[in-house]
């Protein structure tokens, strides 16, 4: 097995690994387009994050090594998340934050979450999870997937929509939540024609991969007043610059994508026993979970 951030190592170790564990969240790791020539005999490859567009090259795409990923691991911070910027937004928590500093006893009016709409982006594990969360404040659910089928039976979602009707879900929700992959399909699916359709009190909120929402559109929507607000834990560029508009917009919640780094469980621990678990059926023959379908991107 290859686990290593360095170049000695790689060139050491990696041509006789049959197991790959890859990470992109820790220090500097080596792109692993580079790293893939040297992984001679790899059979495997383990990504510790959900997201693999990183690894996916056209190479490993092509080749018989099999992928798997930290899918669901990672899904409960990144739900609560969401209901915080639900929350934080229809209750007004920059105000409360702002009238506690300035000793100012200020009462005023605050959304009701019952009967709102949530339309989610990406129903897989991290979407089902928001949703799940959204339901029990009596939020209705949306969603869209491209297997319309998959959710009929599901009693989370009240109404499913396919991708080619994105725009008429956009146009009912109250809030919006992307938490799809990124891959070719949906880089930048959320951008000035779909922010045109929403309600403009609508809150998006992103949790899956920074650009499945084309930043520089949801700034003018907000911007326009087009959308309400955003509450955000992924961006295009990380970290965000410091010139970006986002930082001193009042109707934006920003998160440096650290919501999943929970204390306890420890979130890297969460991610490793998800590798060992997969690693226990790889010595046994058996099938492993979270295999990646590579030509889809996830």
């Amino acid at each position: 097995m290859y686990v290593g951030n360095d170049v000695a190592s790689l060139r050491e170790k990696a041509p006789e690994a049959d197991i790959a564990l890859y990470s992109s969240f820790i220090g500097k790791s080596i792109p692993f387009d580079q790293i893939w020539p040297y992984l001679k005999k790899v059979r495997w490859i383990h990504s510790l994050s959900a997201g693999v567009e990183k690894l996916l090259t056209p190479e490993v795409v092509e080749s018989p090594v099999i992928v798997t990923n930290a899918r669901g691991v990672f899904k409960r911070p990144l739900a609560e998340f969401a209901v915080l910027g639900i929350l934080y937004f229809y209750k007004q928590g920059r105000r409360l934050v702002e009238n506690q500093r300035d000793h100012r006893w200020d009462d005023f009016m605050v959304e009701h979450l019952p009967g709102k709409i949530m339309g989610v982006v990406g129903y897989g594990e991290i979407g089902r999870e928001c949703a799940s969360l959204a339901k029990a404040l009596g939020m209705k659910i949306y969603a869209t997937r491209r297997n319309v089928d998959r959710s009929a039976e599901d009693p989370i979602v009240d109404r499913i929509f396919s991708p080619a009707a994105l725009k008429e879900m956009l146009s009912q929700v109250d809030v919006l939540v992307a938490a799809a992959p990124l891959t070719p399909e949906t880089h930048h699916m959320l951008s000035d024609a779909e922010f045109e359709v929403m309600k403009p009190d609508s809150i998006v909120i992103n949790v899956g991969r920074g650009p499945v929402v084309h930043e520089a559109a949801l700034i003018r929507a907000l911007q326009a007043k087009k959308v309400g607000a955003a509450a955000l834990d992924v961006f295009e560029k990380e970290p965000v610059p410091d010139n970006s508009p986002l930082w001193d917009m009042e109707n934006v919640l920003i998160s440096p994508h650290c919501t999943d780094r929970t204390r306890d469980p420890d979130w890297l621990d969460s991610s490793a026993l998800m590798f060992v678990s997969n690693f226990r059926r790889y010595l046994n023959g058996e099938e492993l979970e979270n295999i990646v379908d590579k030509k889809a991107g996830y």
